[in-house]
């Protein structure tokens, strides 16, 4: 169990952005494979073509969804135990886990091709759209077993001390997302198919590693005969509930985004709430690479009863949080409108509304990073219910009370607000929950 010796470093500033900062630029360009997307469509087919993109996201979250929950969740059971040295168990549990996520793949892809066309039929599309959204997600769901352990196996490389290796994987993988895009779009004429076929080759590369990787003996996680333990599968279930539920909620607000923008402005509104999401996505990817990078050193410090780096590790993280949120909230204003032009042009009825938009939903990043660290905290912690509670509170009951409340009154700035406003909410739970369980898990 060698990938054990870098639990065994003291919680110092620099040793915990040796642990995050791989998983950071692994979660950015992660982020990069639908921003790519969305600027080669954009550019070279058109924003309706970018609104069918966005348009196919809530179907693709119902299809990753359990399978985010069972690669969070499992992640925090399976280091707890190795924390507790039981890496048989651990082991064991890990090919157990990764067998069902690949069952999880096949019968969440037929799911999607059964529920697409209904989907759309129902939106009101223009056809043009409605024929983007058909052939982007049908091509798409052809990767969903090698997307589903892409998830997986990302979060296992760094909970096995392998964050670096991650991290080349998604640049990779990102990387030849780009040059597919064009290959496939610009030169093969492809179109929109070719966007989601190098998609899903991009996220493959992460897949086939870590099929390599885990197979090592030598590996702190990797393959044994798996045993199923119908208390690990129920314990990973509860505890990544939470992230199931983001994953979940985040199609469904998705949706009604989309509805409010078709509502007030048409098809227009929702290209511009696409960029929007680019920029939101990409902001959110730095909070989230952080809290993936120090939630196995959580789980495995839980483990091991070591409050006094428990404690320290949850501290500095708090700090390094407010740090990126700041820089993410004045880099996001200063770069507004350089950065929607390069989805839309200035001429385009889609690029002031995005510029408008993005400046006020960027208020949001101050908010969203203390968010998603305090949930990933409590799913580190084995405690999935709190995590759920936040999770669930953030990006549903918040999200949609302010986008029933908020257009109707002020119409689509309305839509521009409801973000922030669900992030400060979410906030102020937060830092309850935060505090209610100081004392039990004496961070």
């Amino acid at each position: 169990m060698s990938g054990e010796n870098a639990y065994r470093q003291p919680v110092t500033l620099k040793n915990v952005l040796m642990f995050s900062v791989p998983t950071i630029v692994m979660t950015v360009f992660m982020s990069f494979y639908t921003m790519v997307d969305g600027l080669f469509v954009s550019n070279l087919i058109g924003t309706d073509a970018l609104s069918a993109v966005n348009l196919t996201a809530p179907v693709i979250s119902l299809v990753t969804a359990i399978s985010t929950m069972l690669a969070t969740g499992g992640s925090a059971v399976i280091m707890r135990k190795a924390g507790q040295q039981k890496a048989q168990e651990a082991n064991e549990d890990f090919t157990f886990l990764i067998a069902v996520n690949v069952a999880v793949g096949l019968i969440m892809s037929g799911l999607g091709y059964l529920i697409m066309d209904r989907l759309f039929e129902r939106m009101s599309l223009s056809p043009a759209v409605a024929g983007y959204c058909r052939i982007y997600l049908s091509r798409y769901l052809i990767f969903t077993v090698p997307i589903l352990l892409m998830n997986n196996f990302t979060l296992y490389m760094i909970a096995a001390g392998k964050s670096a290796l991650s991290m080349v994987c998604s640049i990779t993988g990102g990387i030849l997302n780009i040059v597919l895009d064009y290959v496939f779009i610009s030169i093969l004429d492809m179109g929109i198919a070719g966007a989601a076929i190098a998609t899903g080759l991009g996220y493959s590369v992460t897949a086939v590693a870590g099929l390599v990787i885990f197979s090592k003996k030598d590996c702190l996680l990797h393959f044994v005969k798996p045993v199923c333990r119908i208390r690990t599968l129920v314990s990973a279930a509860s505890n990544g509930s939470s992230e199931m539920a983001a994953a979940l909620v985040t199609g469904i607000v998705t949706m009604m985004f989309n509805w409010t923008m078709l509502k007030y402005v048409g098809e227009n509104g929702v290209a511009a709430i696409t960029i929007i999401m680019y920029v939101l996505m990409f902001a959110t990817s730095l909070y989230t690479g952080y809290s993936y990078g120090v939630a196995p050193m959580i789980s495995f410090y839980y483990g091991e009863q070591n409050q006094d780096k428990l404690k320290k590790l949850i501290r500095l993280s708090m700090k390094i949080i407010g740090f990126i949120g700041a820089a993410a909230l004045m880099v996001s204003l200063a770069v507004t409108e350089p950065l929607v032009a390069i989805f839309a042009r200035p001429d385009n009825p889609v690029y002031d509304l995005a510029v408008t938009g993005n400046r006020i939903c960027s208020s949001a990043l101050v908010f969203i990073g203390f968010n998603v660290f305090a949930s990933g905290m409590f799913t580190a912690l084995s405690n999935g219910l709190v995590s759920a509670v936040l999770a669930f509170s953030r990006s549903f009951v918040f999200m949609v009370a302010a986008m029933l409340i908020l257009p109707a009154i002020l119409g689509v700035t309305g839509a521009w607000l409801a973000t922030p406003a669900a992030e400060a909410a979410a906030f102020l739970l937060s830092a309850v929950m935060f505090i209610k369980y100081r004392k039990k898990y004496q961070y």
